[in-house]
């Protein structure tokens, strides 16, 4: 059996076109798992959903940057009080708090209302506060967890 050179010519091209949509089909494979990975991150989800909460109702005492206010409302940015008591603060946002706590070695003696979130919401503000201004502490918080939380 012999082949013209036309034959082979198009049996070169064939070849190629198809390795080719290979490669962009691998691609786009690649590319649709790596977006579906990062839409599909919980901590992130969570984290964006808490910004809202934290905006609506914590960025007056404890400001924009978390670095609170001097001597009245403890910082959470860089706060050892928050690392080291994760409990007693998702307690404080459930439940509202007072009562003298130490933060970065400076005493508060306030009291900060309880603020009528949902377990979700007080899951989804925590993980923003631990995730943000450095603050890396914990794990992911759940609704579940918070539900599970009493007095």
């Amino acid at each position: 059996m012999k082949f013209s050179n036309i034959q082979i010519f198009s049996l070169a091209i064939l070849f190629l076109v198809s390795c080719n949509e290979k490669q962009k089909k691998e691609k786009t494979i690649k590319r649709t798992q790596s977006e579906t990975e990062f839409k599909s991150n919980p901590l992130k989800e969570s984290v964006a959903r808490g910004r809202l909460v934290y905006n609506d109702f914590c960025i007056t005492c404890h400001m924009a940057s978390g670095e609170g206010v001097a001597n009245v409302f403890p910082p959470i940015a860089n706060s050892d009080y928050l690392k080291n008591n994760q409990l007693q603060s998702l307690k404080g946002i459930k439940f509202g708090q007072k009562g003298e706590i130490i933060v970065n070695g400076k005493t508060y003696n306030g009291a900060m209302a309880a603020l009528g979130l949902d377990d979700d919401e007080v899951a989804d503000v925590m993980n923003y506060i631990n995730n943000s201004w450095g603050n890396k502490y914990g794990n992911l918080i759940t609704e579940e967890e918070v539900a599970k939380i009493e007095k």
